[in-house]
């Protein structure tokens, strides 16, 4: 068996020649910690068997981040394995790098320089590229599968190097720097030019024994690659960076305007228009085809008025059948999201927005984590891990919860559908807005408190803008609806027929129609409503579905239509039960139901997600959040219900009018006390005892 290292910088399409060569579906995305551990798996050549090993993208051997660590520790086990480096045609000069520091290791490298339909105006003779290196050069598409055939051939027919030419290493007099006879000296004495702290380690020595020399390497490097491409390319290469376009998408006021008008662009699209109309034709399919010929089916075997029968109607058709019935929103959900995110543009709003989550206490790196929690919370968790300081790992990670991920959506579809109609998009993003308000809040909080960060290098390159193939369109959609499918066949069916037995049965395990009395889940719900009364709910039924909903978001809305007796699949209709005052769950005013969205956007994250919690920051820090999210979703949903509640009663305009007066009251305030705490101290100075230079030529 051939065993090979895939190596190269991100976002030179490592992971998708990793899917192409192996036929896999790993998610290829422009960040860090797409890929945070290495994957491996085997495939078959010309009869020979090959591993391929993914690993973290890196820029060098230096390991500044987490990811990259991973990648190094790697390579550095065992420098004789095979290693694939690719490179990015349109950004060669800046790849080639990386391959000059996987040669000075004396690895075994083969050079894959990909996305060659993508740079026409460079003509690079890749023969020749690969007699001045001394290693194979393959040019390949890996999105389109060229060149892999090439590629793979040179792996079964690699025959391990001798020694490597590189010239530029006679400018950095490494004959004057003395080791111990160590195997590959070379690479070492490198390493204590760019001051490494692991080779220090290594070498067991508690202080360099050269003068540190990171530019002076880094110029070597970068001047032989200069020689190289004037050599083998008619142009050189063009790196890629900043477009025109980014000095509209990036501009420091227009950026964050911009992206919450995409986002309100894909909520419409997703949740009115185009994902309603496909929603409420699936909802029709799945009643006339599926529900009603399978509830007749039982009633004619077992009666109408049987228990077997409530259970599928209730149970099964109308509660999994009212969130199957999301299954093309949530497609188009991920599918506009991955659409921002393959086109280059999510990495753009990381760099964007960097700075004010610094104000924080996070880095860019929480982006990816925080914009991964509007699909699923649980799955964007283990991305926090490529984080390597450990308090903005925590940080992110009790944070990403708060994010509206697609379970949530349903829930605010079907209440705010009901109630608001069309102006439901602007209620939805308000939702998705005030989440992402509360978890910045909350990092300052902790930030001041007790999750001080530590300064961050936060390295990101621009990906050039480009649409997504249909494969990658097609796959995108299969796999989520692939998800969404398996979870509603199992854990919501399984979740809904037990909330079917707790509303349906007492303790002493009478059938509640038959019997009259309170079933179990009604006693618990009354126990606990007193405690929603400040909310504005207290409705057994909706405590109990908040219950439910710990298993899996979505259980909150079949739940609903369990508890209205809703058995048809149409979600219009469990918004019209609803607003029936004989139905058991019942809205008598708008800001109830925006009192319950905020509690559900904001409350207790599944069990999956409290799961992947508990394994990456610990149980102690999960607990904790977990307490916290409940508190804020106590205060924030008794603030908004009570503001929603004096809207109602005396009007938006005079409302926001007192809460304007309020804020300037306030400020003042805290203005007058600031100034009072420096009045004895120096105008110019904030920390003055009064005694400053500046203070007395004043005086």
């Amino acid at each position: 068996m051939i065993k090979v290292n895939l190596v190269g910088n991100p976002n030179t399409g490592k992971t998708t020649l990793y899917n192409a060569l192996t036929k896999s579906h790993e998610h290829v995305g422009n960040w860090h910690g797409v890929t945070v551990e290495e994957k491996a798996k085997k495939y078959e050549f010309a009869g020979k068997e090959i591993e391929l090993v993914d690993l973290p993208g890196i820029y060098s051997l230096c390991n500044l981040s987490f990811e990259e660590g991973v990648g190094v520790d790697y390579i550095l086990k065992d420098p004789s394995v095979l290693i694939v480096n690719i490179c990015d045609a349109s950004n060669l000069g800046r790849n080639l790098y990386l391959t000059l520091s996987l040669m000075e290791l004396g690895a075994n490298v083969i050079l894959a320089v990909n996305q060659i339909d993508k740079v026409p105006i460079c003509k690079t003779d890749y023969k020749k590229l690969s007699g001045l290196l001394g290693i194979p050069v393959v040019a390949i598409d890996a999105g389109k599968k060229v060149g892999l055939s090439e590629l793979n051939e040179e792996i079964i027919n690699y025959k391990p190097h001798d020694k490597y030419n590189l010239p530029y290493l006679k400018k950095l007099h490494l004959n004057e720097i003395n080791l111990p006879k160590i195997e590959n000296d070379t690479f070492f004495k490198i390493k204590l030019l760019e001051n490494d702290e692991k080779t220090l380690n290594k070498l067991n020595l508690k202080e360099n024994i050269v003068k540190p020399d990171i530019e002076g390497v880094a110029r070597a490097r970068y001047g032989y690659i200069d020689e190289l491409l004037h050599i083998c390319s008619t142009k050189h290469t063009k790196v890629y960076g900043r477009s025109r376009v980014d000095k509209f998408l990036m501009n420091r006021f227009l950026a964050l305007p911009i992206f919450i008008c995409m986002l309100a662009l894909t909520f419409y699209l997703t949740f009115f228009s185009l994902g309603a109309w496909c929603s409420d034709g699936l909802n029709w399919l799945l009643d006339k085809c599926i529900g009603t010929p399978l509830i007749n089916l039982f009633a004619g075997a077992f009666g109408a008025g049987s228990w077997v029968v409530s259970l599928i109607e209730t149970a099964v058709v109308g509660g999994v059948g009212s969130v199957l019935g999301f299954l093309p929103q949530v497609a188009l959900l991920f599918f506009f999201l991955s659409l921002l995110e393959d086109s280059g543009y999510l990495a753009r709003v990381a760099f964007a927005i960097e700075d004010i989550l610094g104000k924080v206490g996070l880095s860019g790196k929480s982006v990816y984590t925080l914009l991964m929690g509007f699909g699923c919370s649980t799955t964007a968790v283990l991305t926090a891990r490529n984080m390597e300081d450990k308090n903005s790992k925590i940080k992110t990670g009790l944070l990403t919860p708060y994010m509206s991920c697609s379970a949530k959506f349903p829930i605010y579809a079907v209440l705010g559908g009901a109630f608001f109609g069309a102006s439901n998009i602007w209620v939805i993003l308000g939702l998705y807005l005030l989440g992402v308000v509360v978890a910045i809040f909350m990092s300052y909080i902790l930030e001041k408190t007790v999750l001080k960060s530590k300064e961050q290098t936060f390295i990101l390159e621009f990906p050039p803008y480009h649409s997504m193939t249909p494969k990658r369109v097609l796959s995108v959609l299969l796999d989520n609806m692939k998800q969404f499918v398996v979870r509603v066949g199992s854990l919501i069916i399984a979740m809904n027929v037990i909330v079917w037995l707790l509303s349906n049965f007492t303790f002493t395990l009478s059938y509640v129609p038959s019997s009259g009395g309170a079933s179990m889940l009604e006693t618990l719900g009354r126990f606990l409503a007193p405690v929603f009364a400040p909310l504005g709910f207290n409705n057994w039924a909706l405590v109990s579905a908040l219950i439910a909903g710990l298993v899996a978001k979505e259980v909150i809305v079949s739940s609903i239509a369990m508890f209205n007796g809703v058995g048809d699949a149409s979600n219009v209709l469990i918004g019209e039960s609803l607003k029936d005052p004989s139905s058991v769950i019942f809205f008598a005013m708008p800001s109830m139901v925006v009192s319950y969205l905020v509690f559900c956007l904001l409350y207790f994250p599944c069990l999956a997600t409290a799961s992947v919690l508990s394994k990456e920051i610990g149980k102690k820090w999960t607990f904790i959040g977990i307490v916290l999210e409940l508190v804020v979703a106590y205060v924030v949903t008794f603030i908004v219900y009570n503001i929603a509640r004096l809207i109602e009663l005396y009007g938006a305009g005079k409302i926001l009018l007192i809460l304007l007066t309020i804020s300037i009251v306030v400020g003042s305030i805290i203005i007058i006390i600031k100034r009072l705490k420096r009045k004895n101290g120096c105008a110019f100075c904030k920390k003055c005892d009064g005694h400053c230079g500046k203070n007395k030529k004043m005086r």
